[in-house]
């Protein structure tokens, strides 16, 4: 797949950013070349960033009438040829669930960064949440793949923004950044590279637009004004994009390719990281901002004489499974503290079996401490 390297649009060196603003940042260093959004908290500081630094940088800012315009708006800009953004929070999300299905059996590369609040419906507005996890995946109907990736940082909301760009150039789909309100009002220091490196979609002329000889291949991608006669239709199709809605076979070489190529790539998609995994007898499962609490935490139990480690989830979709059941085959017990009721619990419980693993949830609109951490590895402590 073609890539290269490019220079971020803001200078090299360290920059004192909220994890919003990084975001945005990432966006124009990964080529981003237009952005459609409807305000949202607390999302609305990368669509305000953005509508400053797009323009400056020969890329096309709109604001739409809601959330479904918007991820429509930023699926025909793909389609001409643009690297395409939106960003949301919940309700914005669930809005957009119809268009997600349709980019995804589309192939449409486009990003969508998830801010997100307490749920369900309009929630807490302004507060944390970590509910999303499901519906970044399962929202909308049929099966098909997402990446989704969790930053917990301001550092990883501009580096995973790059790489959502990437995955989703590369693979041809929707890639979703599913931050949380924490680490997007979160400031710090954000070290912006001399360049990044960078995919461009590819393309082969008159190579049909939807399909592919291998089961897992990525077609390629025209755009309109270069003459392929493309129809794009979310209805199910042909490698050329006609209709083919009473044929079967069809339909199940289309669904099984797409979800082949994701999964298939599962060992370079799924990126974890380990702490003080060698020893572990106790392993907390964690993910975004709830994972800078969980890594005091370990290290505070450990100091106790708990043998604790972290396992960080980097990517959520796909799930990590094999990273998840590596981390308890010597037969460890696995903690999972989450700020829902235990949507990622739920996925280790399929990998290791439930009574290896004790959720840790809280909805309250506030993030879970390092505290409330050690004291659940503490009792579960032999």
């Amino acid at each position: 797949m073609p890539s290269h390297l490019s220079q971020p649009a803001l200078a090299p060196g360290a920059h004192y950013l909220s994890g919003n603003e990084a975001a945005a940042e990432g966006a124009l260093a990964a080529g981003c070349g237009f952005y459609a959004g409807y305000p949202i908290t607390p999302s609305s500081e990368i669509m305000e960033r953005l509508a400053a630094r797009l323009p400056q940088h020969g890329g096309v800012f709109l604001q739409m009438e809601d959330e479904i315009a918007s991820l429509s708006a930023v699926i025909g800009a793909a389609w001409a040829g643009k690297k395409a953004l939106t960003a949301t929070s919940g309700p914005g999300l669930s809005l957009m669930q119809e268009c997600l299905g349709y980019a995804a059996f589309t192939e449409t590369p486009c990003v969508l960064i998830d801010v997100q609040r307490a749920g369900p419906c309009t929630g807490q507005a302004t507060k944390v949440g970590a509910g999303d996890i499901m519906a970044a995946k399962w929202g909308s109907h049929g099966d098909y793949q997402v990446v989704a990736l969790s930053p917990w940082s301001a550092q990883e909301m501009f580096d995973l923004t790059v790489r959502a760009f990437n995955w989703a150039e590369r693979l041809r789909l929707p890639a979703i950044l599913l931050a949380e309100e924490a680490v997007g009002h979160l400031r710090e220091r954000v070290d912006i590279p001399q360049s990044v490196d960078t995919y461009q979609r590819g393309y082969t002329p008159g190579a049909p637009p939807f399909g592919h000889p291998e089961p897992g291949g990525v077609p390629s991608m025209p755009r309109f004004g270069q003459g392929e006669a493309l129809m794009i239709t979310g209805s199910t199709h042909d490698e050329r994009g006609f209709r083919r809605t009473e044929d079967p076979a069809a339909h199940a070489a289309l669904v099984h390719r797409l979800n082949h190529k994701v999964l298939a790539r599962a060992g370079e998609l799924c990126q974890t990281e380990g702490h003080f995994l060698e020893d572990a007898s106790l392993v907390v499962l964690a993910y975004g901002f709830t994972a800078r609490a969980a890594l005091k935490a370990v290290k505070l139990a450990r100091r106790q004489g708990v043998k604790a480690g972290l396992l960080r989830l980097v990517t959520l979709w796909p799930f990590p499974e094999e990273a998840v059941a590596q981390a308890l085959a010597r037969g460890a017990r696995l903690l999972v503290p989450e700020m829902n009721l235990g949507q990622v619990a739920g996925l280790a419980r399929q990998v290791v079996g439930p009574g290896l693993v004790r959720p840790l949830s809280q909805v309250d609109g506030r993030h879970i401490t390092p505290a409330t951490i050690l004291g659940a590895l503490l009792e579960m402590a032999p």
